[in-house]
């Protein structure tokens, strides 16, 4: 019998209403295991009066309150991980120690909204004038939405709603209709460690939910992870219906190669953080800029490396790449494999013909590598979004550095490099919002915060992290003057007032 993945509005599961659901496949198989449930516009402003109705105490409800429920669902977290990460392996497919590494990096934002005391703090400043004080306080939005992506449906969420409902908002989710489970028992957790009813909401659907959240009149921000041209319809409709706007956009991350690098661990970062999760991450390094003769030794090393990785079922404890989310995906990463030596690249591996024994209908693609790219090839420029590496070669660290920085993507970097000097020149003039020295995948911990630049970020602020916090809250400043006791009635005076 197949699964019904209904919304969560209100404290409890509300079955659809629209008579409309998507499949959800098990990427391994190929199988249809799960039914979503679509939701109507009438559905979404459910979701959202139900929010509303909540902000209204929840908005007033003191911190330590709230911390006590993060911390209660922060140990409910923790017991049922392996639960959550194997809905996550079920629906996206990836293998089961990346599912629960997923929900470990998710937990550090929990962690970080436990504290949440501390960020909150304002300011007083006392006589800025005689008798005159000035403080400034930090208060909720209100009724705010975040709408996530299929590759990290339990941790991107996190990045979210922990923040959010621990500054005092109530939050509506629109996870990815490909693998919505993993929401639902977040929702459920939430419940049994005493959240409030309406103060965490799930609807699933496609673009009318996604379409009625931007323009909701009750909805005061959108947070949003996905791809550059949806981020940037996010951005422009959510901006125009006067929200505050965070939308994460997609990526091509480069990883710079200097000629004095440690070869070795070079390319084990490479393939680590190329071929991870199949590559479904928008933090994959998806090019590797050598600089120098190293290209050859750096290539060769790169596919010995990767020529060994098994690919299988997620739930196989052997596997460490599962398949690809759909096979409209999987066909779309082997296109540019397969038109790459027709633009002028060098194809070293070629996993598009990849398939497992007794799993032929999944969704599967082997490792791919390609050397010798050039700046025009569509497996450079487009984010590709699977198990596909590009080798560039250039002759010097300015030239990297001018490639990397022509990209319209700036979401994250790295350098690989013993030399202190290039590396601290690296950081300075590279045009991302977050970079690695001899670190492949510069995801940084909770309390900094996760954004890029260029096309990979629209909106001033980025995710958790002291900018998660700013996001969901705004600033009041109060200006405050007593009279004492002593003072006689000072009378009408139309001027300024005197500071000094």
């Amino acid at each position: 019998m197949t699964k019904i993945v209904n919304h969560w509005i209100g404290g409890k599961t509300v079955e659809g209403a629209s008579g409309t659901y998507g499949p959800v496949t098990d990427p391994a198989t190929g199988a249809v295991t799960t039914k979503v449930a679509f939701a109507t516009v009438d559905e979404v402003d459910a979701a959202v009066a139900a929010a509303k109705d909540a902000y209204a105490t929840w908005g007033q409800s003191s911190l330590a309150k709230r911390t006590t429920i993060l911390f209660k669902f922060r140990a409910l977290l923790d017991a049922h991980r392996d639960e959550i990460a194997g809905l996550i392996t079920a629906e996206h497919g990836k293998v089961h120690s990346d599912a629960l590494g997923e929900v470990a990096r998710g937990l550090e934002i929990v962690d970080l909204a436990c504290g949440i005391t501390v960020q909150l703090k304002g300011e007083l400043s006392t006589e800025v004038a005689s008798r005159v004080d000035v403080s400034s306080i930090r208060q909720p939005l209100g009724v705010v939405a975040g709408i996530t992506p299929f590759n990290f449906p339990a941790m991107v969420p996190m990045w979210m709603f922990p923040i959010a409902i621990a500054t005092g908002n109530t939050f509506v989710l629109k996870p990815s209709e490909k693998d919505p489970s993993a929401s639902m028992k977040l929702a459920e957790l939430l419940s049994e460690a005493g959240l409030p009813d309406g103060v965490f909401n799930v609807v699933h659907g496609d673009k009318v939910a996604v379409d009625r959240l931007l323009e909701h009149p009750d909805v005061k921000a959108v947070s949003f992870v996905g791809s550059t041209p949806i981020a940037r319809y996010i951005h422009t409709t959510a901006a125009a219906n006067h929200k505050r706007v965070q939308a994460l956009g997609g990526a091509k991350n480069h990883m710079l190669v200097l000629p004095d690098a440690d070869l070795d661990a070079a390319a084990d970062a490479a393939v680590s953080a190329a071929y991870g999760s199949a590559g479904e991450r928008c933090m994959a390094i998806s090019a590797v800029v050598a600089v120098g003769a190293i290209g050859d030794e750096l290539v060769e090393k790169i596919r010995e490396r990767a020529e060994k990785i098994k690919i299988g079922p997620g739930n196989d404890p052997t596997s460490e790449m599962g398949p690809l989310i759909t096979k409209v995906h999987r066909d779309k990463v082997a296109s540019y494999v397969e038109g790459a030596a027709a633009e002028g690249a060098e194809v070293v591996l070629d996993g598009t013909g990849y398939t497992v024994d007794g799993f032929e209908d999944g969704h599967w693609i082997g490792i791919s590598l390609l050397d010798k790219v050039p700046t025009s090839a569509k497996a450079y420029q487009d984010e590709i979004f699977g198990p596909v590496l590009c080798v560039l070669r250039v002759d010097s660290y300015d030239e990297g550095v001018a490639l990397i920085n022509s990209s319209p993507f700036g979401n994250g970097t790295a350098i690989f490099t013993r030399d202190g000097g290039a590396a601290r020149r690296f950081q300075l003039e590279i045009e991302a919002g977050m970079v690695g020295v001899n670190v492949p995948i510069p995801v940084p911990v909770g309390y900094h915060s996760f954004g890029g630049w260029k096309d990979s970020l629209f909106g001033d602020h980025h995710i958790y992290g002291n900018d998660g916090t700013h996001f969901y809250t705004r600033g009041k400043v109060v200006t405050t003057r007593w009279p004492d006791p002593a003072d006689a009635p000072a009378g009408v005076d139309l001027g300024f007032p005197r500071n000094h």
